[in-house]
């Protein structure tokens, strides 16, 4: 599982939950946008340093507060209940997979978006990896022609949180036709008409 803390002393988990709290509850005030290591230090009255200690950067920082929501989408599609999870079709189970990624997004998309805006975390951060080689499993189960890991980076873009969240606010587009239209490309890609 991406993400997964290695054990930590009791107070050191006590201050990453401090944190945490004080950082999501900037998210929702000001967005996340506007969540700087000085605002999450105050907000939780400790200091900068112990921030960056905790987090390294706000990159990590943002990286960390999906780690919750991230370890949550992970469990539903590794053992939770199809279509999402084991026992349904592959082709269905990758339309529930980006149809809960697109989800996703609307839940905590100003928060993925400050991950994917890091350089070092946008294509290498291991859920990122976790969903890549879920995509590409799927793909290979269901007998996709072509170049299986190509083909999964390309089904991951569109459901990057810097596009839906464009596709949402700025053209206004609601998440059930983003959703609809990833379903449409997943099938063209894998073959797979609607309603097969």
């Amino acid at each position: 599982m991406a993400g997964q803390p290695e054990a930590e002393r009791c107070d050191a988990v006590r201050n990453r939950a401090l944190l945490l709290d004080a950082a999501a509850a900037l998210v929702a005030e000001r967005g996340a946008d506007a969540v700087t290591m000085d605002a999450v230090a105050a907000k939780a009255g400790v200091g900068k340093g112990t921030v960056f200690r905790r987090f390294g950067s706000r990159s990590g920082l943002m990286q960390a507060l999906l780690d919750h929501t991230e370890q949550e989408l992970q469990q539903a599609f590794m053992y939770g209940p199809p279509p999402l999870g084991p026992g349904a079709d592959p082709i269905d189970r990758l339309v529930a997979f980006g149809r809960a990624r697109i989800a996703l997004v609307g839940l905590s998309g100003d928060t993925l978006r400050a991950v994917e805006d890091s350089p070092e975390l946008r294509f290498g951060s291991a859920p990122r990896q976790v969903s890549l080689t879920h995509v590409m499993m799927l793909l290979r189960a269901a007998g996709t022609r072509g170049d299986i890991p190509l083909l999964a980076h390309s089904l991951l873009a569109p459901v990057e949180a810097s596009l839906v969240m464009h596709q949402i606010r700025t053209l206004h587009m609601p998440i059930e036709r983003i959703a609809d239209a990833w379903e449409d490309l997943a099938r063209r890609v894998t073959e797979t008409p609607a309603g097969h």
